[in-house]
């Protein structure tokens, strides 16, 4: 009997780790808390944009996130939020522990980050603006200048390449004219869209993608996740102008908008970026072709 109950738990389940609204993960949750020695407040659940991970407040008074990852493609990146404790001068939570795990039922590994929990909230969860969140000019500051510490940080890892970058623009624009040669390069979080930085107060969070990237790249993906709401995107093109004007920038720009237009291609409805990119599209496309 004992054999048998053995086989039965370790019996593999179907696991949609991009959804995980709909997966049922207590095992996993029972895991986490025993190792961080906290009890997660379950009732206060919160889903990254991609619903592909999760985290919860503590009895701690802290934030425990829970990302995963299939067990055949755990490599360096895996410890990037490690990496990213040790960067100086940027508003982010503190990293307190870590812990990793193999689930051998789901074959993905599971990792949860116990970290300093922040009162503020995410902007938009979504990650694209619909309105305008009325920041204040010291929460600007603050963005302003926690990217500007970190893009002098360095470091190997690459968060956006020049290879993928230019494939990615040739895909939507074909021969544009336009030469997608990187020149600048800088360290950048990644993924800076609204549901990763919070206000009041301004704190930048989830920093698993984080390395080296075009000057210029958080910025213009914070711009693009704002072009629903003008007036916010013309701010983000004013705090950043020396990066959102440089080759580099409207590069990265281009390349959010191409990243916009060839999904809606893919979709049934057209989202509300694909306007806006669209005609943001054509104008850096001329300028860059200007700059050649």
């Amino acid at each position: 009997m004992f054999a048998g109950a053995l086989v039965s738990s370790l019996r593999q389940v179907d696991f949609d780790g991009y959804n995980l609204r709909t997966q049922d993960i207590a095992d996993v949750l029972a895991t986490a808390e025993k190792a961080l020695a906290v009890r997660l407040i379950r009732q206060e659940s919160s889903y990254g944009t991609q619903g592909a991970t999760i985290g919860f407040p503590s009895s701690d008074n802290t934030w425990v996130h829970l990302t995963w990852r299939r067990s055949t493609v755990v490599d360096g990146g895996w410890v990037s939020v490690e990496f990213a404790s040790a960067l100086t001068g940027v508003r982010k939570p503190a990293l307190l522990r870590s812990h990793r795990w193999c689930d051998a039922r789901r074959d993905v590994v599971w990792r949860a980050d116990e970290s300093e929990l922040v009162q503020a909230a995410a902007v938009a969860g979504t990650g694209v603006l619909t309105d305008d969140p009325g920041l204040s000019d010291e929460w600007w500051d603050d963005l302003r200048n926690s990217l500007g510490h970190l893009a002098k940080h360095e470091t190997r890892r690459v968060v956006m390449g020049q290879e993928h970058l230019g494939k990615r623009i040739a895909e939507v624009f074909g021969a544009s004219g336009a030469d997608t040669t990187i020149t600048e390069w800088v360290t950048a979080h990644g993924d800076m869209h609204w549901g990763n930085v919070t206000a009041p107060q301004c704190y930048i969070l989830d920093w698993e993608s984080w390395g080296v990237a075009p000057r210029g790249y958080d910025a213009a993906i914070l711009w693009g996740h704002s072009l629903p709401v003008p007036g916010v995107a013309n701010r983000i093109q004013r705090e950043f102008a020396a990066d959102l004007s440089s080759r580099s920038g409207r590069l990265a720009q281009l390349l959010f908008c191409s990243n916009v237009i060839r999904l809606a291609k893919k979709g049934p409805t057209p989202g509300p970026l694909v306007e806006p990119a669209t005609t943001a599209a054509a104008r850096l496309l001329e300028e860059l072709t200007s700059l050649a």
